[in-house]
Order: structure tokens, then sequence, then C-alpha cells
């Protein structure tokens, strides 16, 4: 795999999914990047295989999305690349049993799902000298309404019918300090979160690792069924069913 943690410039490629994406009739996405010309990746299944993919100490096959797309990043990045798509129909990689037994993620880090509220971010930016978006921390949830850090102690929430549990704390890698508008890596907010996220400060019943923490990763219970009218928006209300006493209780 390769991450933004090794090239940075992965944070300028953009990709364009409009509504309409998610319409049968819909075929191509498309990707953007400095300095390249636009690159087509159709939505329909691709029917070439490519072996020895890893993520981490997952190894597997994945769907190969051609030629095309593997010369555009082997010459925006200068390196030999290619894209690929996981394949659930032959492959299948379990999220840390010691975390989250029986559920399953795709190419994520570790966890399909991870929230993160506004209000989380918004205290990070009062101590900020130069204020972040949100894109630095990249959750597929971002939730309004609540105090900052509360996310940290929720194990159950529900959004439109769904499940999700909360099962670790997110611990923050270089990539947070990489600006997502320019590719460049800088110190901040890593440096920030040391003083008041990192684990000897969240955590002091554990032996501290040298992470700081924002975010809470989830799994769902309710998601990887057949019935694809289970969907989340924009707007959706959350409600926290179960929640943790302390931070101090938290996995991570």
């Amino acid at each position: 795999m390769i991450t933004q943690r090794l090239e940075p410039k992965l944070a300028l490629i953009e990709i364009e999914l409009p509504q309409e994406a998610f319409l049968e009739s819909w075929k191509p996405s498309m990707l953007r990047a400095p300095g390249m010309d636009m690159l087509k990746v159709s939505l329909s299944k691709p029917s070439d295989m490519v072996d020895h993919v890893s993520v981490w100490n997952w190894n597997g096959s994945a769907l190969d999305e051609g030629e095309n797309a593997a010369e555009w990043l082997s010459k925006y990045l200068s390196r030999t690349s290619r894209l690929v798509r996981f394949d659930s129909a032959s492959q299948t990689r379990a999220t840390d049993p010691n975390f989250a037994d029986g559920y399953k993620t795709m190419f994520s880090d570790q966890f399909p799902f991870m929230v993160i509220s506004q209000g989380s971010l918004d205290a990070l930016n009062d101590i900020l000298e130069e204020p972040i978006p949100i894109n630095r921390f990249r959750p597929n949830i971002l939730v309004e309404g609540c105090k900052p850090f509360s996310e940290d102690l929720w194990k159950e929430i529900k959004i439109n019918k769904l499940t999700f549990y909360g099962v670790r704390l997110c611990s923050r890698c270089k990539i947070p300090s990489i600006n997502q508008e320019t590719g460049v890596p800088g110190s901040e907010p890593a440096n920030t979160l040391k003083g008041f996220r990192s684990d000897a400060i969240l955590l002091p019943n554990k032996k501290s690792q040298g992470q700081t923490y924002v975010g809470q990763h989830l799994v769902c219970k309710d998601c990887y069924t057949e019935n694809m009218d289970k969907v989340i928006q924009v707007g959706d209300p959350v409600y926290v069913v179960q929640q943790l006493s302390s931070t101090a209780e938290a996995a991570a």
C-alpha cells in the first residue's frame, strides 16, 4: 500500500463523485491531480485480478483497475503503482479481534468507520495559532451538537436505524499534520495534541505508547447485508445509546 505517510502528494488527488454516481446508469468516476490529465475510472467491476496486495498485516488479491490507471498513478507518484479495488466477493479482511471480533473492513487502515465531533475540532482550533479543517482527520462521520471529545465515550450509537459500536480511540499518525490543500507536511496539530490528547494524559492506567488520540473507530452491526436501502446522510440525527463514564475506560 502507498499512503500519505509515504507520499504526501496523494493529498492532492481529487475524486469527482457527483450525486448521479449512485445511479446504476453511472459509469466513470474521475480523478484529478496537479499537472495530470483527468483519469476516468469505471465503476463497473473490473475483470482482472492482481495478487500480492498488502495492507499492514493483510495480504490477498484485488481487482485491478487497469493499465491507464496504473500509468497515471505511476507518472504522478514517480514510482511504479497500480490502482486496485477490494473484492468482497472473494476476499475478507477482518478487523482486529482484540477490539472488534467478527467484523470486517476493506482497504482502510484498521476499521471501516470513524466518528469525530465538530466540537472536538473547534476545541483544537481554539488552541492552534492557525485553525485547520476537518479534512486533516478524515472522519467519515462528523457530528455536531455535542461537547468536545464526547465521542471518546460512545460505545453504541444509532444513525438512521443503523447501529454503530465504538471500539477504539483513533491514534493519530503524521497525516493530520499534512496540509490537504498543498500536500506539505508540518508540525501541527501533532505538537499541540501531545499537550492534551496524549495517551499518558487520557489513559493514565495504561502504559504510554507515545500516542495522541482524536476520534473514535466504529464498526457497524447492520452494514454488511444485502439491503442497500440502509443509508446515512448529512443531517441525520445521531442517538447515543451507550457510553462510558470516562475516557480512561476507552480502548486504545
